[in-house]
């Protein structure tokens, strides 16, 4: 960075001698006029040597067709230093009067030549561009025009990588640029890998400045190294020269670093330069994915230069083994037609740089490189890439990445259409060569276990059943070490049906872990395992350290507590509640009134003393609910009420014999305590197992106190005597042991109030692929019913416990909602026959009165009603008629075609005696 300060003291110093009269060439247009164009390239670089063939061509070209006006090339070489860099850009604004200056390949000396320039308003044309691009560029340098785009979509393009592939960890490459910087590539990509693939950047290995070193070999090594013992192996390469890349594969080649699994990535500043490396070098990078600007080569401009260049770079450079225009080539070439054009349309005045500016912004052509035109100085379409693959000693290219689009099998955006997700789904054009001949698969991007160096996955020995982990010594062989251990349970059994449904060998060997759950976690973060495998239950502060797969059980934890078998002295009311008995009562008594209030007068079996009316109708009501009456009814309404009821009581009686033999025969357990708070309002103890989040749960968000919380140790026998001996009252167990203990003690406890958590999964290291492989493989164990069957061969329920008696359904008591609706009904037709039957009444009654006395006084029809409710005595032969007449005035003689009325007159009516004779 001082280096940086000093070079702009030198550049304000110099300023200071600059003439303003270098901005101005002559105006007079002579025959021979000259206009001199700088260039500022590496010289001594196959990139550079080509940027300054490519460029004399442009210039041969327009000299050959241009007889007033000729353009004269300065080149000078930066030499990879952005110092020299920007003494050569002085040496040519003061001493050879240049009007544009062309080069610069990295952003470092663009930097600080647009500095220089822009202060005496000399037009500049960059081969570079930054990495992100500041708003105020435009502004701060005002006459820079930037051939090339930033990389933003170059590092999406690496993103999008990562997601088809699922890499999730990755690491980042660079060389150090000469201010001690990335160039903005590193944020750029970490963005992009979060926005785009939820993956990350887990090392940075930063290489120093090839030219400030000695022994760049041994600075390489020294880099590598730092990840040898990471797991990650997905390596990109944000920049470097071409030196730098070449020491760098060569050495991770040695250190066994382009392997199996392993990716390796490079951006265009290496994948642009492919052509112009030798076999040696290309060979060391087998595998390689590189991403390059694409140009399109099956033009014909293109033809008749690349035929033209390769003749004129082995005439000037026959040392050079490559000799096809790379991408910078074609920069260079275009870059001279830009000043050209621009040229030609000011008609060869060039005294305002402003203008010649402005002119060089409008171009609007296509070149050798692209789409040429110009926005805010920088190319308005952003480069179209191309994915290649080094094979051999050659590369070859797979697909296109369009901006905005995302991976296409053509470069034209109008043809996309559905392809960016074919390639996304069925991988790119012909196969990809992987590092390390890698066949029938793609790379993890991860260090896979191998048969020499199995994955190492702890296996917790303190379990809560044994039914989900068993260690035990294996009898076949006498040693008692680690290696000699027999591991099963339901939990090994599956992990291992897991592997084998891969679609590759995944070696590994179990490690007994002795210690609790956490620490194996913590044992898998800190890599001393690879994996653990176990019944281990997801949580949230876990998945911090470690990666779960797809859980293969539902977790949780439920209360247990002792229980007893509901027995009861008075069951036989269990089948109803309260409410429903109380209804049933009433509808009882209320059925007995409206069968003796429409029948009493005119049946006989109802008259009788009021003892006798009263139990005569109870003991029709009670016979009806066993459809044992005997009674015979006489009056219609009566018949419909008490059809009715039948139904009602047919409805409740076969209700209730089904719900009691439900009772009766399903068992029903009644737990001692019904809810936690129960349990705390009472300070009642609880148990946990010590080795357990159940225990920090039930303080922190249960709100137990931990006086109250009894841990210990989980052997299944230690639940049981804690019981026993009334330590505790109820227990708390995660759900899968919770299904065990109760498969085995169904009699004597049952489980309330569940809390549902992650489920049980295995964990691997944070990026882990084998993670998300292994997660797939338990979704498809439990589509096809494997892990159904592995389930029921491990967990089966004791001979008492059987699955039926274990999950019954518990019946419910019958309450009044289930039979509301009948009631209504009931309800509503005996009503309105009563209504029916006293309106028929009271009419009869107010016709006679009309007839025979007029108009009565309403208490006197009051008290007759009453009399004929009370009047227990007399022989009536129809009693349709008699209930209406029995209210009659008295006094009076009815005939009829069916009656004769015989009343005496003289008697009051207090006194009225009614005879009815019945005409033949």
């Amino acid at each position: 960075m001082n280096r940086f300060f000093f070079l702009v003291l030198i550049i304000a110093s110099e300023l200071v001698f600059v003439s303003p009269g270098v901005e101005s060439a002559s105006t007079n247009v002579n025959i021979e006029e000259v206009t001199k164009i700088g260039a500022i390239v590496d010289a001594n670089s196959q990139m550079g040597k080509q940027a300054i063939t490519a460029m004399k061509i442009a210039v041969q070209n327009f000299n050959s067709d241009s007889r007033n006006h000729k353009l004269s090339l300065q080149i000078r070489d930066h030499n990879r230093d952005p110092f020299q860099a920007a003494m050569a850009a002085q040496e040519l604004i003061n001493n050879e009067k240049v009007k544009v200056i062309a080069g610069m390949e990295t952003w470092e000396e663009t930097a600080v030549v647009a500095e220089i320039a822009s202060r005496v308003q000399v037009p500049i044309l960059s081969f570079a561009a930054p990495a992100v691009t500041p708003l105020s560029m435009s502004r701060r340098w005002p006459y820079l025009i930037r051939m090339a785009s930033n990389d933003s979509e170059q590092m999406k393009c690496i993103a999008d990588l990562a997601q088809k592939y699922k890499w999730r960890r990755v690491a980042a490459i660079y060389e150090d640029n000469v201010y001690g910087g990335d160039s903005g590539k590193l944020a750029l990509l970490s963005e992009a890998l979060q926005n785009v693939s939820s993956s990350e950047i887990e090392s940075r290995l930063v290489l120093p400045p090839i030219s400030s070193i000695s022994d760049p070999k041994e600075a390489v090594r020294g880099e590598l190294k730092k990840v040898q013992d990471k797991q990650s192996r997905v390596f990109i390469v944000l920049q470097a020269s071409l030196d730098m890349t070449i020491n760098l594969f060569t050495e991770a080649n040695r250190m066994g670093l382009v392997g199996k699994d392993s990716v390796w990535i490079v951006t265009n500043t290496v994948a642009n330069a492919l052509d112009s490396l030798n076999t040696t070098v290309i060979s060391s990078m087998e595998g390689t994915l590189g991403i390059k600007s694409y140009y399109s080569d099956d033009s014909s401009p293109y033809k008749e230069f690349s035929a033209l260049f390769r003749r004129n770079f082995t005439s000037e450079y026959p040392e050079e083994d490559h000799f096809h225009p790379s991408i910078h080539a074609l920069r260079a070439h275009d870059s001279i037609k830009i000043i050209t054009e621009a040229i030609g349309r000011l008609n060869y005045n060039i005294s305002s740089p402003e203008m010649l500016l402005r002119q060089m912004l409008s171009s609007d052509f296509s070149g050798l490189s692209g789409k040429i035109r110009f926005k805010d100085g920088e190319l308005l379409n952003a480069d179209t890439l191309r994915i290649v693959n080094v094979v051999g000693k050659k590369y070859k290219e797979l697909d296109f990445w369009l901006p905005n689009f995302g991976f296409s099998k053509t470069s034209s955006k109008h043809n996309v259409g559905d392809i960016s997700s074919n390639i996304a789904a069925e991988g790119f054009t012909g196969p990809v060569i992987w590092p390390g001949n890698l066949i029938n698969r793609n790379p993890k991007g991860w260090a896979m276990p191998s048969n020499q160096e199995p994955m190492r996955i702890g296996v917790p020995t303190k379990t809560f059943f044994e039914k989900f982990v068993v260690i035990k010594d294996d009898p076949l062989n006498g040693n008692s070490n680690d290696k000699n251990l027999r591991y099963d349970g339901f939990s090994i059994e599956l992990f291992r049906l897991v592997v084998d449904h891969l679609n590759y060998d995944l070696p590994y060997e179990f490690v007994p872990h002795d210690g609790v759950y956490d620490d194996l976690i913590r044992g898998v973060y800190n890599k001393t395992y690879d994996a653990a495998v176990g019944d281990l239950t997801i949580l949230g502060n876990r998945t911090e350290y470690v990666e779960f797969t797809q859980p293969y059980a539902e977790s949780g934890f439920s209360m247990i507590v002792p229980a007893k078998q509901e027995e009861s002295t008075w069951m036989f009311t269990k089948p109803f509640t309260w409410e429903m008995w109380m209804v049933t009562a009433a509808s009882f008594i209320y059925t007995m009134f409206i069968v003796w209030f429409l029948e009493h007068q005119s049946n006989p079996e109802f008259r009788g003393t009021l003892k006798d009316q009263i139990s005569n109708t109870f003991w029709f009501a009670f016979s009806t609910l066993f459809f044992s009456h005997r009674a015979n009814i006489q009056s219609n309404l009566t018949r419909v009420v008490v059809v009715l009821w039948l139904f009602v009581v047919f409805i409740l009686t076969s209700s209730y014999t089904a719900s009691l033999s439900s009772l009766l025969t399903v068992r029903r357990l009644e737990p001692n305590v019904t809810d936690i708070q129960s349990l705390k309002s009472c300070n009642l103890k609880v148990g946990c197992v010590d080795d357990s989040f159940v225990k920090k749960y039930l303080e922190e968000v249960l709100g137990f106190r931990s006086g109250n919380i009894v841990s210990f140790g989980n052997i299944e026998a230690n639940y049981i005597q804690k019981f026993e001996n009334n330590t505790i009252d109820s227990l708390f167990l995660e759900r899968p042991y919770e299904k065990v203990f109760l498969d085995k003690y169904c009699k004597k406890y049952t489980a309330i109030n569940t809390y549902r958590f992650g489920g049980l999964g295995f964990a691997f290291q944070r990026g882990s692929p084998i993670a998300l492989d292994i997660s797939r493989a338990i979704l498809d164990l439990s589509e096809d019913g494997r892990l159904k069957t592995l389930e029921e061969e491990w967990f089966k329920p004791s001979s008492e416990c059987s699955a039926d008696e274990r999950y019954s359904t518990r019946p419910e008591n019958l309450t009044l909602h289930s039979f509301w609706g009948l009631y209504i009904v009931y309800g509503a037709t005996s009503i309105f026959c009563f209504l029916l039957f006293v309106i028929r009444l009271l009419n009869n009654s107010w016709s006679h009165q009309e007839t025979y006395q007029g108009n009565i006084a309403a208490w006197n029809i009051s008290a007759r009603l009453a009399r004929y409710i009370h009047n227990r005595k007399g022989t009536i032969n129809n009693p349709a008629r008699v209930s209406a007449l029995d209210l009659a005035p008295p006094a009076l003689e009815l005939s009829s075609s069916r009656w004769e009325y015989k009343l005496s007159p003289t008697h009051p009516p207090e006194n009225l005696q009614v005879e009815l004779q019945m005409h033949e």
